[in-house]
């Protein structure tokens, strides 16, 4: 009768450590689950940036090209202004050439406004694929220490849950590296329009 006792009382402090597994794999999953929401919204500014980007360098593409329409406009009048033998006609040609000169200016003007944005746009895609890229790997190594700490709770087995809490270390450092870290190490790239807000 004592020893069936003894059993009894000495399996479940045998197993006390499960207890441990089971706070273990919540708190990973925890941060998994924030790293996967932190993740998945800069995969999102990532697009966001890349769509934003790619429609500023259309519009860059457009300018470029009106630009150019203007600059060939301006020469051909030029050319007629240079044979025409009528001062009125000269007058006329002149007036021409000075309003697609200042139509180029204003598009070179305009196409460096574009180029500003459309590198911070360009510049904020990259930012934000890096750090979501920190959050994907926090995320990895978080799934395998929660896979690996359920695993040693079936299979009654301590070292996988040791195994599965260094991979969990890992995959927070990842997590706060990504998270308040990188800001402050990585500093995001400056809007155009908060430079010009600044002077």
């Amino acid at each position: 009768m004592s020893e069936t006792k003894k059993t009894e009382t000495s399996a479940p402090a045998a197993d006390a450590w499960t207890k441990w597994v089971a706070l273990s794999t919540t708190l990973l999953a925890v941060c998994a689950a924030f790293a996967t929401l932190k993740g998945g919204s800069y995969s999102t500014k990532t697009q966001l940036a890349n769509v934003s980007a790619s429609n500023k360098w259309s519009y860059f593409q457009s300018k470029s090209l009106k630009e150019t329409a203007r600059d060939t406009e301006s020469t051909i009048i030029k050319v007629i202004e240079a044979s025409a033998t009528n001062p009125e006609a000269k007058a006329i040609a002149r007036k021409a050439i000075e309003k697609a000169d200042d139509e180029i200016k204003r598009y070179k003007i305009e196409k460096a406004e574009i180029m500003k944005e459309a590198q911070f746009l360009d510049a904020e895609a990259a930012y934000s694929q890096a750090r979501g890229g920190n959050f994907g790997l926090a995320i990895m190594f978080l799934q395998i220490a929660i896979m690996l700490s359920a695993i040693s709770a079936l299979m009654k087995k301590k070292s996988f849950w040791i195994v599965g809490l260094c991979a969990g270390a890992i995959g927070v450092g990842f997590l706060l590296f990504a998270w308040p870290l990188y800001e402050k190490i990585n500093p995001p790239p400056v809007s155009p329009v908060a430079v010009k807000a600044n002077k």
